[in-house]
């Protein structure tokens, strides 16, 4: 019985395989450089250590004080909605600069005196999102004035292993794309920061504090800590892995992704499809890692707001093979083959910033092109760009940290 109720703690005990950027950053004094000097933080909600305590705190509690914090898109707190302005405030008597609204970049006077800026925030693994972008606008402008950058790396939440999606052309490079690297790049927050100062020779001076423990094969369940949402519509630990296989889908408002329901990412649905001709049809490609499933359900708000719905949940059965892009793709595909006329309605009625938001996501404008004027499109658009994104994988080699 005691036997028993040893491996029954045991098995509870939540055990952190990974050791973070900031635990790694106090845990061997790398701190200790900073004393006497001017910091200013950037991070929001998801800035703690494997113990949940806010790198801000830690900071203060090594005799670091923070000259300035910097919030990044859904603020300091995350409390705001996607696209939301997010406001100037006040941590106690620090100051808390946006970088979300009328100012993306930290301003000379934000940075005025600062000698290091430290970034600790959780990405979502996908280019599209605006997390990295702020840390590169931040490394551009702490070059101008002679400061130095400190990224804490956190993990890839999908893993570093799957690399999907087209790369960025230029024309497209906007705050949700701001690097040439394909959709799922496979690379932590810091492999991308070293990747953008060489490639794109900003010339900063960076540091990277790696993590302990992080393997390219982990997802963010593999790592043993726990999940702070890093935006409202990303609750669960599994969502990243989800947003890749949906979230372009989302900009062209052709469907409902489950935003405005209780599965964010997870579901596709509107009420004018059939779900199991839907689901047949899908997992008829027999693409790896993923299953569709019949769904049928009612979203609370947003696309659809209390309609019936059918569609698919989308499954995931291998995270390490499945091709996230592939998926999102797919889905657009089968639904213009089965239901053109709505699809076809839907396309000439989106405003323009919906298709612009489809194209910066993509990183192309093409993709759109196909999917507006091709019949039979999925397979086109799986293999956009393919070539490119193998020639990446040797190119990003030397930016990886981790095995």
């Amino acid at each position: 019985m005691l036997r028993a109720w040893f491996l029954f703690i045991l098995l509870n005990v939540s055990v952190h395989a990974v050791e973070l950027g900031v635990d790694v950053f106090f845990q061997e004094g790398h701190f200790e450089r900073l004393k006497g000097k001017k910091v200013g933080l950037i991070t929001n909600q998801t800035g703690v250590n494997k113990d949940l305590k806010p790198t801000a705190e830690l900071l203060k509690e090594h005799g670091i004080p923070l000259t300035a914090l910097f919030a990044p898109e859904h603020g300091f707190q995350g409390l705001c909605y996607a696209g939301e302005d997010v406001k100037d405030r006040k941590n106690g008597a620090v100051p808390i600069h946006s970088l979300h609204g009328a100012t993306r970049r930290p301003t000379e006077k934000m940075l005025k005196g600062l000698d290091v800026l430290i970034f600790d925030i959780q990405d979502s693994g996908c280019r599209a999102y605006t997390y990295p972008t702020t840390l590169y606008y931040a490394m551009e402008e702490a070059v101008k004035f002679g400061i130095q950058v400190i990224v804490l790396d956190r993990p890839n939440p999908i893993n570093g292993v799957v690399v999907d999606g087209p790369m960025l052309k230029e024309h497209w490079r906007s705050f949700i794309g701001y690097i040439n690297v394909p959709f799922c790049h496979g690379m932590t927050i810091g492999e991308l920061a070293r990747f953008f100062n060489e490639q794109y020779h900003i010339g900063c001076d960076l540091q990277v504090v790696a993590m302990k423990g992080w393997k390219r094969s982990m997802s963010y369940r593999d790592t043993g800590l726990t999940w702070i949402p890093p935006s409202p519509n990303m609750p669960e630990i599994d969502t990243p892995l989800y947003s890749a296989m949906t979230g372009i889908i989302g900009e062209l408002d052709l469907v409902n992704i489950g935003i405005g329901y209780t599965m964010p990412f997870k579901i596709v649905g509107a009420p004018w499809i059939k779900a199991h001709a839907f689901a047949a049809e899908l997992n008829s490609q027999k693409l790896p890692g993923i299953q569709f499933l019949p769904f049928h359900y009612r979203p609370f708000y947003g696309s659809y707001k209390a309609q019936d719905c059918q569609g698919v949940m989308l499954v995931i059965t291998n995270a390490s093979i499945y091709k996230p892009l592939s998926v999102q793709y797919l889905l657009l595909g089968v639904l213009k083959t089965l239901y053109p006329q709505q699809v076809e309605a839907k396309l000439r009625l989106a405003q323009e910033s919906k298709k612009d938001l489809f194209c910066k996501a993509n990183g192309n404008g093409e993709m759109f092109q196909l999917l507006k004027n091709e019949k039979y499109v999925a397979w086109k658009l799986i293999l956009f760009e393919k070539e490119q994104r193998e020639a990446f994988l040797p190119l990003r080699e030397k930016y990886l940290i981790y095995n």
